[in-house]
């Protein structure tokens, strides 16, 4: 039946040539234009089955603080009726491998197996919004949704753990921080965009003392014993040293924590004004009477708020620097978006809304990095196995015309791999890349198959029309079953959901959509193109 059906049309496409190559054309072309619709990725996410959960609090916050508030997020995550169970860790262990300060912490939640979640066709996404909603709800928390394993490769690609980073590169550290707080609005308005962060740089409290030099010069304090007593009352003093056996402990003098917290207690700090000389003036006795806060044995003592301010402030919480300058990171996670595509959008937004002066700069981080370098490499390995396919083409014909004839296949096969992703729904990726390369040679097997056998025809005395029509009646199953088998092969790769799916899903799509366009395509366009140009060259021949 596909026989007699086949040979119907294609007796009919041969009586109308340009109209089937016109439309053969307009399908890549329309494919083409298609293609740079597709988003694309490095390599498609991996679904761990488990989520890693950076929760980033207050810079300086307490170990023992940081503990309890990460024991109240753990209680409220166990809510969720898929979590299994969840543990953190916090601080840097003694193999400092991944160095962190108490006020971040890693969490990682196990989920139960899909079988026993509410809904077992839930998707994993909807899974870390409930999750994100929960923990949102434990104040004194900023949070990073990622997995366990990706986290690390992110981090070891580009120093961070976010799918993206901006890079904000300068000297000023304030200049730099409006920067990325710009940057980082921008982002969040950028479909796609989840857990925007501005790398924490400020917000550690500083104690700051500064001295009026006019009064510690009219009371005869110098700044440097200015500077010892805060340092004793604050910092500490070695004042001596005990011994037990053959160990030592020093004794260190300094205000208790109540009052070193205090700044109130802190302006009221005494400190020892020089003895005045015999020759000084009644008056100036009666003053440093009055402005000191005791006298003992002709000592006078003022408060510390007497010849200078004191104020607790925000200082930096770090510095960060790469290649010799000061830099702040924006981080952000990609949601329902390919990779490539939020960069791309991200960055034409960023560049109209936020200028950058001069001395200032930003670069691009992440996983894309990986996906720019496959694109470079890819514009090598493209072309070399597309050349070494046409190579091999002209080695079996010794006709460059036949050889371009049996290429053909190429794009209709690329064209049918771009549209099977268009309508999935998949961007590119480097799977989908090995799946064209892969799909081209299968595509060119068919037309050599055709085109063999045409020529053969031909060169037996068969009249060209006839010989094309005949060599392609004959060879229908053979191209049915060099095209179905590859398909049906790759069907369960296509549809599959289990680990490991993501990459293969891409590869498989594609080779299926093509093979399929392919195949149509090849039956009807190959012997029309071949009865205008290849059936001319072969009666010249002869």
């Amino acid at each position: 039946r596909l026989i007699e059906s086949y040979q119907k049309l294609l007796s009919k496409a041969l009586i109308f040539p340009k109209r089937v190559v016109a439309g053969a054309v307009s399908v890549v072309i329309a494919t083409a234009a298609l293609a740079t619709a597709l988003g694309s990725e490095f390599v498609p996410s991996l679904d761990e089955g488990d989520i890693a959960m950076h929760a980033l609090r207050i810079p300086g916050t307490s170990l023992s603080q940081a503990i309890e508030m990460q024991h109240i997020l753990e209680e409220k995550i166990k809510q969720l009726p898929e979590v299994h169970t969840t543990f953190s860790k916090i601080g840097t262990a003694e193999i400092a491998n991944d160095p962190m300060p108490p006020s971040v912490a890693d969490g990682f939640v196990m989920l139960k197996p899909r079988t026993q979640w509410r809904n077992p066709g839930k998707a994993k996404e909807d899974v870390v919004e409930e999750l994100e909603t929960l923990a949102q709800s434990v104040p004194g928390n900023n949070y990073e949704f990622t997995q366990p394993i990706e986290m690390r490769f992110n981090e070891l690609i580009a120093g961070v753990r976010s799918d993206v980073a901006v890079k904000v590169y300068g000297d000023n550290l304030d200049t730099l921080l409006e920067l990325a707080s710009s940057m980082a609005e921008v982002l969040e308005k950028v479909p796609g965009s989840a857990d925007v962060k501005v790398e924490q740089i400020t917000g550690l409290p500083f104690l700051n003392i500064i001295p009026d030099k006019q009064k510690l010069a009219r009371y005869g304090i110098t700044t440097t014993r200015l500077q010892d007593s805060v340092a004793i009352a604050v910092r500490g003093k070695p004042a001596g040293v005990v011994f037990e056996g053959d160990r030592r402990f020093p004794i260190v003098v300094r205000l208790p924590e109540v009052l070193r917290e205090d700044i109130e207690s802190l302006k009221q700090l005494p400190l020892q004004v020089p003895a005045p000389r015999e020759d000084l003036s009644t008056s100036k006795h009666a003053q440093l009477q009055r402005t000191s806060t005791f006298s003992e044995n002709g000592r006078y003592f003022i408060p510390l708020s007497e010849v200078a301010r004191v104020e607790l402030t925000e200082g930096p919480n770090q510095i960060s620097r790469e290649n010799g300058k000061r830099r702040i990171v924006v981080t952000a996670n990609v949601r329902g978006r390919s990779l490539g595509e939020f960069v791309d959008d991200a960055r034409r937004k960023i560049e109209q809304s936020v200028p950058i002066p001069p001395g200032y700069w930003s670069a691009w981080g992440g996983q894309f990095e990986h996906l720019i370098s496959a694109r470079e490499r890819l514009k090598l390995v493209i072309p070399l196995a597309l050349g070494l396919i046409l190579t091999l083409l002209y080695m079996t014909f010794g006709t460059l015309r036949e050889s371009l004839l049996v290429f053909t296949g190429v794009p209709l096969a690329l064209s049918g791999g771009v549209l099977a992703l268009w309508i999935r729904g998949i961007p590119f990726s480097i799977s989908a890349a090995i799946g064209f390369i892969a799909l081209s040679g299968v595509a060119v097997l068919n037309g050599l198959v055709m085109v063999t056998f045409i020529k053969r025809l031909i060169n037996d005395g068969v009249d060209a029309d006839k010989a094309v029509l005949q060599g392609s009646v004959t060879r229908l199953r053979p191209v049915l079953m060099t095209a179905l088998v590859a398909s049906f092969g790759f069907l369960p790769m296509a549809i599959s959901t289990g680990t490991g799916s993501e990459v293969q899903r891409p590869l498989a799509t594609v080779v299926i959509g093509g093979l399929l366009t392919s195949t149509i395509l090849t039956l009807f366009v190959l012997p029309v193109l071949y009865k205008i140009f290849g059936g001319k060259k072969s009666q010249a021949n002869e």
